[in-house]
């Protein structure tokens, strides 16, 4: 298998494009997701018997193949960016729902006592105190599902909306790898610095974590 670096020379402008609409993809279905789960997270982690419900139901959801989601979508949707993106949103609510609730669970009861002791209300414990002290659980999930939209967003190319999966598609129907490559590669270090700059958040917005370490 060889790579055609002349036909990459030429379609320099192009791979940008379809990177910076991979990204894009992505990076507003993690949004949406965390509008999303934020508040059904605080929900399930306090009112105990609708937990089971929320997350089950984020599960039931995750399970249903992506392509199908995307084809269910097209009658509310069309053949458009915001089907992808609501697709795309559901997919992340599982690994987001998740991890918030968890991070709301692992902070100490005694934390949230001593806050309650000092007049702090619920609304102010929970915006200053308990979603702070979860942060490095929820930014895991966030992690996982950047880098999870990131894959998927290949997938919408089934409904002329798959960013960097235009490639394979190109790729595979001309039998010509190059594009094929350059959209895998190009997935995998969009992933990576995604990634890595996550981290780099996490560092910034949780310095007692090193001061613990």
């Amino acid at each position: 298998m060889t790579i055609d670096w002349s036909w990459i020379g030429d379609h320099t402008d192009d791979l940008t494009t379809l990177t910076f609409s991979h990204l894009q993809a992505a990076l507003a279905a993690v949004f949406f997701g965390l509008l999303i789960s934020l508040p059904l997270a605080v929900v399930a982690h306090r009112v105990r018997p609708l937990r089971g419900f929320l997350l089950g139901l984020s599960n039931v959801l995750f399970t249903i193949p992506s392509i199908a989601i995307f084809v269910l979508l097209l009658p509310v949707s069309g053949l458009t960016r915001t089907t992808t993106v609501i697709g795309l949103t559901i997919y992340s609510l599982v690994v987001l729902l998740r991890n918030t609730v968890e991070g709301l669970d692992s902070v100490p009861a005694k934390t949230k006592e001593a806050a309650k002791a000092m007049g702090t209300r619920p609304l102010r414990t929970l915006l200053t105190v308990e979603l702070p002290l979860a942060l490095p659980v929820i930014m895991a999930g966030v992690r996982i599902a950047t880098v999870m939209s990131i894959s998927l967003v290949s997938v919408a190319t089934y409904i002329g909306d798959g960013g960097l999966g235009q490639l394979f598609t190109d790729g595979f129907q001309r039998n010509f790898p190059t594009p094929v490559i350059a959209g895998v590669v190009l997935t995998l270090l969009l992933a990576l610095v995604a990634d890595a700059l996550l981290v780099a958040i996490q560092y910034v917005l949780t310095p007692w974590t090193r001061r613990r370490a």
